[in-house]
């Protein structure tokens, strides 16, 4: 109970630092405007405006990115993710069904539709604040959806972890015994639906922003996609000498392979893993500043969950909708709520769980 009341305390903290550090880059842009003497809102704007040449089927799509423009560029990249995460083959079929099944559905159908539909929504629920905020400079605004768009994923990330009753939605995600590229969009369709980031994007393309909107996602993809590669290409960094600046500061800034391989291991009491914490998706300075990280520089050798049970790749995707026939299961019918640390066998010896070492620590501590 003292630790609950602990992990509460600590929550409640960290999400009155994230008030100051969503306010931090419109305080830094409004200061910059009052140094300048810049009020780029009083200049006249018809609307977002495409900066370069290209074909014209490419400026019809970014010039009616608030329509149907935006619906097309995510079924496009959902498309191309998918074709650059098929180079697995070593999959059992249940395993590589999931994949798939998580991998074209939220990106080619899911994504594009919620689009879509908030598109056509938003000006319904938002009358007359179409390209409200398009006299942003693309730099602050890109700046500010990053802030908003990541750290807002953290703490939905983090709460799947740390709320008992929420991580069955998120266990999708961590049940692959290994890393690539391919399950990077492992996850439930309930997780999926209820992610900020598809109703942020679409937001920002009403008010204005669409440009600095689809620039966040496409760099915030790329990211997340290499850190959940097989490929640790972040080993050169901390290899050769010459690079560990550069190294150091990559490691705190983004997500690496390193750091995020680390929070898709099977335990953490070797050093290495970290599935407690390392929560970041594009940005990897939150768990920094909050303490939810960790870096070895050093890459786990075993992933997933060690209570796995293979379940069927339906109950793993549809979770509640559809249960799996796996007894003991968390996804079964019944099933019981195991949280993100590894359940006892029947009959096993007791251990010292990671929950109840650091409540002794709590209580050693006063």
């Amino acid at each position: 109970m003292k630790l609950e009341k602990q992990m509460a305390r600590t929550i409640t903290r960290d999400l009155l630092v994230s008030v100051l550090l969503y306010v931090a880059p419109v305080a830094l842009m409004a200061l910059s405007f009052a140094i300048s003497g810049q009020k780029p809102w009083l200049a006249p704007h018809t609307g977002p405006t495409l900066q370069f040449k290209a074909p014209g089927f490419i400026e019809a799509v970014f010039n009616n990115l608030a329509s149907w423009g935006l619906p097309t560029i995510m079924l496009t990249l959902g498309v191309a993710e998918f074709a650059l995460g098929l180079y697995e083959n070593k999959w059992k079929k249940n395993e590589r069904i999931l994949d798939i099944v998580c991998f074209v559905i939220p990106k080619v159908l899911i994504k594009p539709a919620v689009v879509f539909f908030s598109l056509k929504a938003l000006p319904v629920l938002l009358p007359g604040l179409k390209n409200a905020f398009v006299w942003i400079p693309f730099a602050w605004a890109a700046l500010i959806i990053a802030v908003f768009d990541d750290l807002t994923q953290y703490w939905y990330h983090r709460l799947h972890h740390q709320v008992p009753w929420l991580w069955r939605f998120h266990r999708t995600h961590h049940s692959a015994p290994y890393m690539g590229m391919a399950m990077a969009s492992r996850q439930n369709i309930i997780y999926t639906i209820f992610f900020s980031q598809i109703y942020l994007t679409a937001a920002l393309t009403y008010l204005g922003l669409g440009y600095a909107a689809l620039f966040v996602t496409v760099v915030k993809s790329l990211i997340t996609t290499g850190a959940h590669s097989s490929i640790a290409w972040d080993k050169p960094f901390y290899k050769y000498k010459g690079l560990h600046p550069i190294g150091w500061v990559l490691e705190r800034l983004i997500s690496t392979p390193a750091t995020h391989q680390a929070h898709h291991a099977d335990t953490d009491g070797d050093g290495i893993g970290h599935y407690k914490g390392n929560f970041g998706n594009m940005f990897f300075i939150w768990d920094i500043l909050f303490g939810t990280g960790i870096i070895t520089r050093r890459y786990p050798q075993t992933f997933g969950i060690k209570h796995y049970k293979e379940e069927e790749w339906y109950a793993q995707f549809l979770w509640p909708v559809f249960k799996s026939r796996k007894a003991g299961s968390e996804l079964s019918k019944g099933g019981p709520v195991v949280g993100d640390e590894p359940a006892l066998a029947p009959n096993a010896p007791l251990q010292v769980t990671r929950a109840e070492r650091e409540e002794v620590s709590v209580l050693a501590n006063g």
